[in-house]
């Protein structure tokens, strides 16, 4: 029975990070995954949806160039090219995370670990053991119920992504932050998007103002919404979804199913083990520690924040932790992007979430179209830009964007809010000019 310091059962952003991280403190360390490392963010999700993102964008710069002085003739959008870069840049990816791992010394094993009763790891038959075991198995697609979902050309998150040809249409199912992107993609290509949500907007997990905004630069992409909608049937034409107690339809060619995604937590022996789950995740404290000490969850099988970069924020937590230096999540400064053209970013809290925690609030609200250099680059597009501010402390507490690559502003709110700077502070810092980011300030200098 070989030992060590740490095994990692789950080889994406949470597991191959903290594997690093190990590694380079010296730790001994095994990784064991089933598949590919990088996991679904480099394999099924992040990468490869941005990267068909990005060839959509420039498609559709290509198509609506003219109020930029460029004249573009016979555009035209071929999958093939596009999927060989797509696979191209995944498998460079691979390449250098398996040369990450020899780096570090980290022992990879392909195959599923299960915790043992009595403490272990089994892989492939094989027993290894440790005092410190971290699960970061991820999710997958949330398949719900609704009759016909088994039907040719329904396709989930992961399937999406091998198209080769552009459907005559697509009904998209769910409104959230992969459905909307899906939905950008095939919009920006000239396909017409019909997305049904069953909430009254679309992405609930951002501020409400934003959400709408977005919807509203996206309809401007032959997609359409239905809303308060839920999808009752699928058929080999059609979606038939109700609204208000009334049954409409909309034919489809293809369909995607994006209603969320659900913790991988089968097969792993948390019962035997008697790890703390349910349906929702692992339950982690702060620290990411289970019930059980020696046992660590990160990631998206804890079910407590969807993104890779907090998996691997929480993978760190808990090597730090193991190795003797106290460490702790701090979710509220984990910043999110939609990466839909115009992006959205956030991070902290809304207006609602502050006011729901009893905190005296005051926000300040600016387009995008103040700012010169957001103008001179974005003819056709309406963005904002939204800050929440403590009404008695002055600090900022939440930012939430929606315009141009917002995404690569973020962390900057980011670590203003994580460093708890307040508003008097922001306004005595110099931002470079011309930049977008100077909305931040800006936006702060209104709400003074």
């Amino acid at each position: 029975m070989k030992s060590y310091d740490l095994i990692i059962i789950g080889g994406g952003p949470a597991g191959y990070v903290a594997a690093e991280r190990a590694g380079e403190k010296g730790l001994k360390v095994l990784l064991t995954e089933h598949r590919h490392l990088g996991g679904v963010c480099l394999n099924e999700g992040c990468i490869p949806s941005k990267t068909l993102l990005h060839s959509a964008k420039l498609y559709h710069y290509a198509t609506h160039s003219e109020a930029y002085g460029v004249q573009t003739e016979k555009a035209s959008f071929n999958f093939i090219p596009v999927q060989e870069r797509k696979n191209r840049i995944i498998n460079t990816l691979r390449k250098g995370l398996s040369g990450l791992m020899k780096k570090n010394k980290v022992d990879v094993v392909t195959g599923r670990g299960k915790l043992l009763p009595d403490g272990g790891v089994e892989v492939n038959g094989d027993i290894f053991q440790s005092d410190n075991i971290l699960i970061a198995t991820g999710s997958s697609p949330a398949a719900p119920p609704i009759p016909g979902n088994d039907l040719s050309k329904v396709l989930d998150s992961t399937g999406i992504l091998e198209c080769n040809t552009a459907p005559d249409n697509i009904v998209i199912i769910g409104g959230g932050v992969i459905g909307c992107e899906f939905a950008c993609f095939f919009g920006s290509i000239g396909v017409p998007v019909t997305v049904i949500e069953m909430l009254p907007e679309i992405c609930p997990s951002v501020d409400q103002e934003i959400a709408a905004g977005l919807r509203r630069e996206l309809e401007k992409k032959n997609i359409s919404f239905h809303l308060n909608a839920r999808v009752e049937e699928i058929t080999e034409k059609t979606v038939v979804f109700s609204s208000d107690g009334k049954s409409s339809s909309v034919e489809r060619d293809l369909v995607l199913m994006a209603a969320g995604r659900t913790p991988n937590t089968d097969g792993l022996g948390l019962e035997a083990r008697r790890v703390g789950f349910d349906r929702g995740g692992i339950h982690v404290n702060e620290r990411c520690a289970t019930n059980i000490p020696g046992v660590w969850a990160a990631g998206d099988v804890t079910g407590r924040v969807w993104l890779a970069h907090a998996a691997s924020r929480m993978g760190e937590v808990v090597v730090n932790n193991i190795s003797g230096k106290k460490d702790e999540m701090r979710y509220h400064t984990v910043p999110g992007v939609i990466y839909t053209n115009p992006e959205v970013a956030t991070v902290g809290w809304t207006e609602a979430q502050a006011r729901d925690k009893g905190w005296p609030v005051r926000t300040a609200k600016l387009p995008m179209t103040v700012n010169g250099r957001y103008l001179a680059e974005h003819d056709d597009e309406r963005g904002l830009i939204k800050i929440v501010l403590h009404g008695e402390t002055n600090a900022l507490l939440g930012v939430h964007m929606i315009g141009g690559a917002c995404s690569e502003m973020i962390f900057g709110a980011a670590s203003m809010i994580e460093m708890e700077v307040r508003s008097d502070e922001i306004a005595d810092m110099v931002f470079p000019h011309p930049t977008v980011s100077e909305v931040v300030r800006d936006a702060v200098l209104r709400a003074n």
